[in-house]
């Protein structure tokens, strides 16, 4: 399906949009988005945008973001290791969403704060991508309430009792008391330098 020049401005819009509000526009906002009224003109304009991956539909049917949404070229590979030549070279391109999110329905980020985690490379102020779809193994990363307090820790058994191992020896294992409830699981830390 080519893209024509109405259908790049009206993604322009979608994009410009999502930016400024940081979230897909609903139905009626994306007519309004491309001057349109009718119901079914906008139903055929997400149709077009679903088929090209810019746009998904949520199982509510309200619109999210897709894998063409925003890409990023991957140039190759670095070394951590010692200094080799390398060439920059436009080897592909990924959705950050793609390659961070398996459920997109299921997933949302939360900010950290404090240092409870710090060994395992969770510092304050970094964002973690949690999945509340995926059940809990034994040493995932989770948020989770316990006894009404949030917290993020290692998912561990000691015996036949679930606790939650901190990453920072300054801090106690936690002991669950009256109830504990496991929102999701970790599946990836966000940091800005």
């Amino acid at each position: 399906m080519p893209y024509t020049k109405k259908l790049l401005l009206q993604i322009k819009q979608l994009k410009r949009f999502f930016l400024e509000n940081k979230r897909m526009p609903s139905y009626r906002e994306l007519g309004a988005l491309i001057h349109v009224n009718s119901l079914s003109a906008v139903q055929y304009l997400i149709q077009r945008l679903s088929m090209l991956g810019v746009v998904q539909k949520d199982s509510l049917g309200k619109l999210i973001p897709g894998r063409l949404f925003n890409p990023v070229k991957v140039l190759g590979t670095v070394r951590a290791g010692f200094p080799s030549p390398a060439e920059e070279e436009n080897v592909d391109t990924i959705s950050l969403d793609d390659w961070l999110i398996e459920n997109k329905e299921s997933t949302f980020m939360l900010k950290v704060s404090g240092d409870s985690m710090i060994d395992a490379g969770i510092l304050p102020g970094d964002m973690v991508i949690l999945d509340k779809g995926k059940n809990p193994k034994i040493g995932d990363v989770v948020v989770a309430e316990v006894d009404r307090e949030w917290t993020i820790k290692y998912f561990e058994k000691r015996g036949e009792e679930i606790v939650l191992t901190p990453a920072n020896k300054k801090y106690p294992l936690i002991h669950p008391k009256e109830e504990l409830r496991i929102a999701g699981v970790v599946t990836a830390v966000v940091r800005k330098y």
